[in-house]
């Protein structure tokens, strides 16, 4: 933080302010300021609402400032949060220590909303059979459990008392009930089918193969299969056997049934009408026994809420002075963000990611996928998107993790990670998306050659492994005409194989363009050096400078657009796509960045590497580095020269004087002067 100002509300309350990363702030810094909350211009809050769950925060905290009930957080929620409390509070400095025992004696005892909460904290005490003059969290907590206990203690249900059919063996019959009532009510349907039509009997029974098919067994360990069959023969009579001809499968649960109703004691058979009366009574018992479990708990439930609408103020009071001040620090600033502890990492910050030996510390839990990904590009963040799964439980969750620091040559989706949760618990993490974007200006430098060696790479491996398959399909082609040549005959007067096809010829055309494209190339190469040959013979270093020019015209947009956009870095889209409402920039510069992201640091390797390969000697290096050079001058000077070599300045010669001879007029032939004089002159 620097920069601190201060500004003069127009209520009149001073605020101070101050630069948290690269964006002005009002600072939360006592308790007058936490009171004067609402004067506070809701355009200068860094948030205007996020979500109540899925933080790393408290969520009954969350719920409890949540007045309405509808899952998001918003600034007048804050605001009454801070009203109430100078209400409750002698001294609104007391939120700053950040426990969860509140003395009595910060409590204000003349206002009606601290002598609420006074007058409640005492009487949990007294409950819970405590003397002394504070109250703490647990406190609570335990005074509400135990109020829950008496209560299902001390329930009496409204109804008229209902008499079990059974009396104290009515668990017993529902119990037996259960056990065979799917197997009996099958047998029942089978007889009923047998009454509709008797020649379908054979059928309804069991099947004397499927006895054949595991005779030859241990029929002892066959018990799964025979229960498979029906419970007894069924027949047109529709009695069920009790003492005789039940399945062997099911004679143990049968007799245990039996054994269990009253009414069928001594009874060889039983009717469907005498079954379905026991199954009846069952019924209605369970029944009357899930209404009473029902009835119980929302009684409880409702006597319980009741009573904790009593004795939520003091809840309140004990979370907010715990909890308070740092939800402020996640709201109205991102202090806990900007201030890089481990011990006050910003509420939505969900772990550290060890991936590619560094550890990003600014990972987000990601509640929509698809918007998340679709508005992240925008952060102008290099952001790595991994599926979780907890090594123990199994639970599951998506995160995205800033990279903020070094390279990005070993990132790949499907990389595998591992994540550490805010409890310390390790989650495997498995990269599904990577959005791309510069690092750093450093790693823009070399991202155009790094594009172009491996776009270099791809093409040459694929030409490689086109040509490997291409060949190897010749191969087994051959192979297996070869073969096929051996165990037929060829047919009397055919050609031989080998006639039938010909190598076909070098076609000298189908390179002409190669070779023309290529002596282009090198002539525009020579003309261009051509055109800077004065430049590059007038001055040695100038051949310096102009390698430092192409690697400029090539590295530098890159360079360019990287530091536009690192200025621009902002975490506010990332965090927009999971719920929240963010007011302000909160910007990720350079510098910030690298305190994002740690990577691996290596001591000094005293011993020696067995396995090491042998290193180049020093001087025979730097001899090839000085001859690489020395070629490489030699050429660019000789490209550069092409027009002193290839086409020389013609010599001067020497000027020879004109002498001018006089001019030698000869005389008219006496023929044309006679024919001069005869012409009339023109009138």
């Amino acid at each position: 933080m620097a920069k601190i100002d201060k500004l003069l509300s127009k209520h009149g309350y001073e605020w101070k302010f101050s630069t948290v990363g690269g964006v002005t702030r009002v600072n939360i810094e006592n308790g007058d300021d936490i009171a004067h909350l609402d004067e506070l211009d809701q355009k200068l809050w860094t948030v205007l609402s996020c979500p109540v769950t899925g933080l790393e925060f408290d969520e009954r905290t969350l719920s409890l400032l949540d007045a309405d009930k509808d899952g998001k957080l918003r600034v007048h929620e804050i605001v009454a949060a801070s009203q109430w409390l100078k209400q409750v509070l002698v001294h609104m400095d007391y939120l700053f220590d950040g426990s969860d025992t509140v003395d009595f004696s910060e409590i204000c005892d003349t206002t009606p909303e601290g002598q609420e909460v006074l007058a409640a904290a005492r009487l949990i005490l007294g409950s819970l059979g405590l003397d002394r003059q504070s109250i703490a969290l647990k406190d609570v907590m335990d005074y509400m459990a135990t109020y829950e206990e008496k209560c299902k203690e001390g329930y009496q249900a409204a109804d008229e008392p209902y008499e079990p059919p059974y009396g104290d063996t009515s668990d017993a019959v529902e119990a037996a009930v259960g056990a065979v009532r799917a197997k009996v009510a099958d047998w029942f349907m089978r007889c009923r089918l047998v009454q509709f039509d008797e020649d379908a009997a054979p059928v309804l029974d069991v099947q004397v193969d499927k006895i054949a098919a595991i005779s030859g067994n241990d029929l002892s360990a066959s018990a799964d299969e025979i229960g498979t069959y029906p419970l007894a023969r069924p027949s047109k009579e529709g009695l069920l056997p009790l003492a005789s001809g039940i399945n062997p499968a099911w004679q143990g649960a049968m007799g245990t049934l039996v054994a269990a109703v009253p009414e069928w004691q001594g009874k060889e058979s039983l009717s469907e009408e005498e079954w379905n009366e026991v199954v009846g009574k069952v019924d209605a018992y369970t029944a009357w026994k899930a209404a009473g479990v029902t009835a119980m708990n929302e009684a409880i439930a409702a006597q319980v809420a009741e009573h904790a609408a009593a004795f939520e103020p003091v809840e309140r009071l004990v979370r907010y002075c715990r909890d308070y001040v740092r939800l402020l620090h996640n709201y109205v600033v991102f202090k806990d963000f900007y201030r890089r502890d481990d011990k006050s990492m910003a509420v939505f910050q969900a772990g550290k990611l060890y991936i590619d030996q560094r550890c990003c510390d600014l990972c987000v839990k990601v509640s929509d996928m698809g918007k998340s990904t679709a508005t992240a590009g925008k952060s102008g963040m290099y952001l790595i998107y991994c599926h979780c799964v907890a090594k123990s439980g199994g639970a599951q969750m998506d995160i995205v993790a800033a990279l903020t620091d070094g390279e990005v040559g070993g990132l790949h989706e499907g990389k595998n990670a591992i994540f550490y949760d805010r409890s310390g618990q390790d989650w495997d993490a498995t990269v599904t998306k990577i959005v791309d974007n510069p690092i750093s200006v450093r790693q823009a430098f070399w991202s155009p050659y790094r594009k172009f060696g491996n776009w270099v790479t791809d093409k040459i491996t694929k030409s490689a492994s086109e040509k490997e398959s291409k060949q190897f399909d010749e191969m087994t082609a051959k192979a297996d005409t070869a073969s096929t040549n051996l165990t037929a005959a060829p047919a009397e007067g055919a050609a031989p194989a080998a006639a039938d096809k010909k190598a076909a010829p070098f076609d000298i055309a189908k390179f002409a363009g190669i070779f023309a494209a290529i002596g282009l190339a090198f002539g525009a190469i020579g003309a261009a050096l051509g055109m800077l040959g004065g430049f590059i013979t007038a001055k040695w270093y100038n051949v310096i400078l102009l390698v430092a020019a192409v690697v400029i015209l090539i590295s530098g947009p890159s360079m360019l657009l990287a530091w536009l956009k690192l200025r621009k870095r902002n975490l506010g889209p990332v965090l927009n796509a999971n719920g929240w409402a963010i007011n302000s920039d909160v910007k990720v510069n350079t510098t910030f960045g690298k305190t994002l992201t740690s990577m691996a640091k290596y001591p000094k390797v005293v011993a020696a590497d067995p396995f090491a390969d042998k290193k180049t000697p020093l001087w025979r290096r730097i001899l090839c580095w000085l001859l690489i050079l020395a070629v490489a001058f030699v050429l660019i000077f000789r490209l550069a020269a092409h027009r002193w070599v290839w086409q020389p300045k013609p010599v001067k010669q020497p000027v020879a004087e004109v002498v001018e001879e006089p001019v030698v007029v000869e005389e008219a032939p006496a023929a044309v002067e006679a024919v001069a004089e005869e012409t009339p002159a023109a009138e």
